[in-house]
């Protein structure tokens, strides 16, 4: 989330906001996901736990971590899901 908080906010530099989208690009050239799969994947994930738990669609953040962010440095998907209640 606080990627995109940074791509989007109006406080990021033109500079950093640059960057932040190239190491996004790169992220997900490496992991071989486009971000029409990764935004597919995400739909599935998201079908799937609305079976059992009531979603805030608004928060919700999908994205492919990079090696810095993963200590083996492989690409991991990275979700998360805030739930409102159980069904």
């Amino acid at each position: 989330m606080d990627l995109l908080k940074q791509l989007f906010s109006s406080k990021t530099s033109a500079k950093d906001m640059a960057s932040d989208r190239l190491k996004l690009i790169l992220i997900h050239d490496r992991a071989n996901l486009s971000p029409d799969l990764l935004e597919n994947i995400k739909t599935d994930i998201l079908k799937c736990i609305s079976k059992y738990v009531e979603i805030d669609d608004g928060e919700v953040d999908v994205k492919m971590a990079n090696k810095d962010e993963i200590p083996d440095g492989s690409p991991a998907l990275i979700a998360s899901i805030p739930i409102k209640r159980i069904k």
